[in-house]
């Protein structure tokens, strides 16, 4: 699959008005198809996963960002459902509180990294501190750009020292939120999820997109690339990120290690 239409090439701008939510583009036109060929690239993707643990030498870096309601949880539970969990972790964060406070708000990122042949997966990362907190004003505009800076250098960091860097923005319209906000409320089932924070963050709605697109064009480079992903159909997210996923670990060549004895012949008894 080519990917170039939902990557944000370097030193460009995002538009997010030039990129529908509702887009299908690339994948099968009925949802049935849709997740018939995600369970497909989810056991490719295990196949995958169990050689880098194996290998020990590649670390990857899911990050997830989006609106409330957008899909990071459901992004997880079905793109990596086939994925063996000993490979595999997602982070949450959270607002910082404790001692994260006490420190430089990239500490708690860092201490989340991957290791050696895992994966970990960002639900919600380090861009928060670039958008919740410019959103509410808490920080100026210089200080923007100054954490802006600081985490292109820290990506390209993570970068150079093995770490491949995968980046997804969950891209959901307005309206669709609205839907799936009103049936959290309408369903006893799913009225636990709802928060009342969320219609505050929603009335903010145009800020965060400013500050989603500042973000993104600012950091999406060719070591840290960003895509841009139509959420507003659930099955067609899962199944773009899972294509973008499996490719990007077929781009790795893994192996499973050769041990250092050969042991062609061996019989045990």
């Amino acid at each position: 699959m080519n990917h170039a239409r939902l990557r944000v090439e370097p030193d460009t701008r995002v538009d997010f008005t030039k990129r529908d939510p509702a887009d299908k583009t690339g994948v099968p036109s009925d949802k049935a198809t849709r997740v018939a060929r995600l369970r497909e690239i989810s056991a490719e993707i295990d196949a995958l996963q169990d050689r880098l643990y194996a290998g020990q030498r590649h670390r990857v870096l899911v990050v997830l960002q989006g609106m409330d309601t957008s899909g990071k949880d459901g992004t997880i539970r079905h793109v990596f459902s086939a994925v063996d969990p000993l490979g595999v972790r997602a982070h949450s964060f959270r607002a910082p509180a404790g001692e994260e406070l006490q420190h430089g708000y990239l500490w708690r990122i860092h201490r989340q990294v991957p290791r050696a042949g895992e994966i970990a997966i960002f639900n919600r990362s380090h861009y928060e501190d670039v958008l919740v907190v410019r959103v509410h004003g808490l920080i100026d505009g210089a200080e923007v750009q100054r954490r802006l800076r600081q985490i292109r250098d820290f990506e390209r960091m993570l970068a150079e020292t093995g770490t491949v860097i995968v980046k997804f923005f969950l891209h959901l319209s307005r309206d669709e939120q609205r839907r799936r906000l009103q049936d959290r409320l309408d369903d006893p089932n799913k009225r636990w999820k709802f928060d009342p924070g969320d219609l505050d963050e929603r009335a903010h709605w145009d800020a965060y997109m400013a500050a989603y697109a500042d973000a993104i064009s600012a950091t999406s480079k060719a070591w840290a690339p960003w895509y841009i992903i139509p959420a507003d159909s659930k099955s067609t997210r899962n199944l773009l990120i899972s294509m973008i996923l499996r490719d990007r670990l077929r781009d790795l060549g893994l192996e499973y290690p050769q041990p250092a004895t050969d042991y062609t012949g061996l019989v045990v008894e």
